[in-house]
């Protein structure tokens, strides 16, 4: 276990924490939340002692071992291998079984009466006792299984680190901290540098992870995935909700509601009575209620709103409507020194259409944008249709922006149509508040250069949007500002994203490239990965009833009717048996939810009333009934949808 007490810091007026204070148990899975600059990725520092605090403040019991990967590269290069890299996460147990070969050594050369016999039999023993549960042999099966699954190839295994591009070094971090296999795993933005494909690989092993994790993604999908437990920084706070991010945002909008409702009623009973000893102050018939009606007021313990992050709302400038026929591609096909990245990409677009292009890293993605946008050649048929007016976003326009301009006026020199407040409000949505809006590029980082580099784009009205990884740098807060104004785009767009939660929520199409040919599939990216499972699972099928063993069409065909009914009958009962207690948890769960929805209304109408603010021990004890209520609730809908998704999984995968 590991806790977190009572900290606070703060850089010259700004308060970074404010007294927080929580806990890390043994297997849970937590999302750590919050806009950019809140401090969570300090948090994770501070969590495995990478950043120094006063004693007491972090405490941890000696086998909670912690491991951190961070956001920015600390891997010193060296001319090992990938392979010989990955292993150093396995230094310890190596030199261990070194020491006990070593040690077999000096004791075969000993005789029975020599004085150091004993303390070597002793290391040798505490040793092999460490090594206990470690299986030597299954190292390179297990360093290739984590490798392959985060993108590497087997040919990748040879290649000097020193090759491999700063992503692909992200990647071998996170691999050797998921070898360590620590018992609190600490990881910021792990999915920055993942394709589709081992994002999904993440995910799952994850998902069978023994120890426990504290996660920052600006990918919702990965956190509704991978968390059970949310911790939410906002103004300094720490607030804990139990759930995943989408049960977080839920539960939070509950809580900020109930208290918006309980200030709303206080504040008429504080008024109320304030008129009442206005009014009958100077009657002495009156002095007995209005000196116990002051001294209420002053026992009075006062509900106050929380603070809340600000909100920022943004709509693209309307262009000119293009021809219904935006994009087409025939034939497209892209080498680079003789090999080819893809060839044969043929496709459509109309306007309105929101395409993702997905495929694993080096698959030609960010090469086919910028083919797209004139910026390189390639073969093959290009045709933009009717009026149709191209904007472009890729990395390399942050290196474009003029050093000497401010960020207000790069944005609002590249705007049409629109005021100094509205440029203003659509650079607070990528995160530059105030004073910010005048600092001047050149003293920008990286990650600030391309959010500038985006505003700028976005603000060109422009009916055809291609773009490559827009969302690199914002938190989710000013994901989802883009996410809306991308859903109600009348435009066309051609997006990039690793982030399927964004991309998902606007996309109706999706163009896969893998092993250099492009498969456009309708729907969105969930829809996209669905009949990716149908067709691999499908050629799965098919290999296995191609295979030499598999009996032939006519055998199947000839075996006995009633054999082959009584098997049915033995798969429904095997069903029935493995369904049946999930039915009865899924039943119970029912009525429990039933139960305290009922009791929860009744809560919620004995709160709307403003006489129970009147008493402060009623609404004391009404407030923490309807706090257990709604813990009880939430329990029972999770053990609901646990015994749904159980009997959904049997099914399918006895269907």
């Amino acid at each position: 276990m590991l806790s977190i007490n009572n900290f606070s810091l703060q850089y010259g007026a700004k308060h970074i924490f404010r007294g927080i204070s929580a806990q890390v148990h043994a297997g849970e899975r937590i999302g750590l939340v919050g806009v950019n600059g809140t401090g969570k990725s300090t948090l994770l520092k501070i969590m495995c002692g990478a950043q120094e605090t006063d004693p007491g403040v972090v405490s941890r019991a000696s086998w909670f071992t912690v491991a951190y990967l961070p956001q920015e590269i600390t891997l010193e290069l060296d001319n090992r291998s990938l392979y010989e890299e990955a292993e150093t996460a396995f230094d310890d147990i190596l030199a261990h079984q070194q020491e006990v070969e070593q040690i077999g050594e000096q004791l075969a050369g000993l005789g029975q009466d020599d004085p150091e016999m004993d303390a070597l039999l002793e290391r040798q023993g505490d040793l092999q006792h460490l090594l206990e549960g470690q299986d030597v042999f299954r190292m390179r099966p297990e360093i290739e299984k984590i490798l392959f699954g985060l993108g590497f190839s087997k040919a990748d295994l040879s290649r000097p680190v020193a090759e491999f591009s700063g992503g692909w070094i992200m990647r071998l971090l996170l691999a050797k901290l998921l070898l360590q296999k620590p018992a609190l795993l600490l990881l910021d933005e792990p999915t920055n540098h993942l394709d589709l494909d081992s994002l999904t690989w993440l995910e799952d092993f994850l998902k069978g992870y023994q120890g426990a994790m504290i996660i920052i993604s600006h990918d919702r999908s990965f956190l509704d995935r991978v968390t059970e437990i949310t911790w939410e920084l906002s103004l300094g706070r720490l607030t804990v909700y139990k759930g995943n991010y989408s049960h977080y945002l839920v539960e939070k909008e509950q809580r900020l509601q109930l208290e918006r409702a309980a200030y709303d009623n206080q504040q008429a009973m504080i008024k109320q009575s304030e008129r009442f000893i206005t009014r009958f102050r100077s009657k002495s018939t009156k002095a007995r209620q209005v000196q116990s009606r002051v001294k209420q007021l002053e026992k009075l313990e006062r509900i106050e709103l929380s603070e809340t992050e600000r909100s920022v709302r943004f709509s693209f400038p309307p262009a000119a409507a293009s021809g219904r026929d935006v994009l087409t591609l025939n034939g497209l096909h892209k080498a680079f020194g003789g090999k080819t990245v893809f060839k044969d990409i043929s496709l459509s677009l109309q306007r309105g259409d929101k395409l993702a292009v997905v495929g694993v890293n080096g698959a030609g993605k960010s090469t086919l944008l910028r083919i797209l946008a004139g910026l390189e050649p390639a073969e093959g048929e290009k045709r933009l249709g009717h009026n149709v007016i191209l904007t472009y976003f890729g990395q390399h326009q942050a290196r474009e922006l003029a050093g000497e301009l401010s960020l207000l006026d790069t944005v609002y020199h590249a705007a049409r149509d629109m005021t100094i407040t509205q440029v203003r409000s659509l650079l607070g949505a990528f995160l530059f508040i105030g004073d910010e809006v005048d600092k001047k590029v050149q003293v920008l980082s990286g990650g600030e250069k391309s959010r500038v580099a985006l505003a700028k784009m976005l603000v060109r009205p422009a009916n055809l949007m291609l773009l490559d990884e827009p969302t690199n740098h914002l938190d989710i807060s000013s994901q989802e500002v883009l996410q809306e104004a991308m859903a109600q785009y009348e435009g066309t767009i051609i997006v990039v994203s690793h982030n399927r939660f964004f991309a998902n929520s606007f996309v109706n199409k999706v163009l896969e490239i893998r092993d250099g040919r492009g498969t456009l599939y309708e729907g969105n990216i969930d829809d996209y990965l669905t009949r990716r499972k149908r067709e691999e699972a499908a050629a799965t099928e098919l290999a296995k009833e191609e295979s030499p063993d598999a009996p032939s069409e006519n055998q199947r065909k000839s075996g006995d009717k009633k054999a082959q009914r009584r098997a049915r009958a033995q798969a429904r009962q095997k069903l029935g048996t493995m369904i049946g207690p999930w039915k009865k948890k899924s039943a119970a769960a029912e009525e429990e939810i039933e139960r305290h929805e009922s009791r929860k209304f009744e809560l919620e109408q004995k709160m709307a009333d403003p006489e129970l603010y009147g008493d402060q021990a009623a609404w004391s004890a009404t407030s923490q009934e309807y706090g257990k209520v709604q813990r009880q609730l939430e329990r029972a809908y999770r053990r609901w949808e646990e015994a749904q998704g159980k009997i959904e999984e049997i099914e399918r995968l006895h269907a």
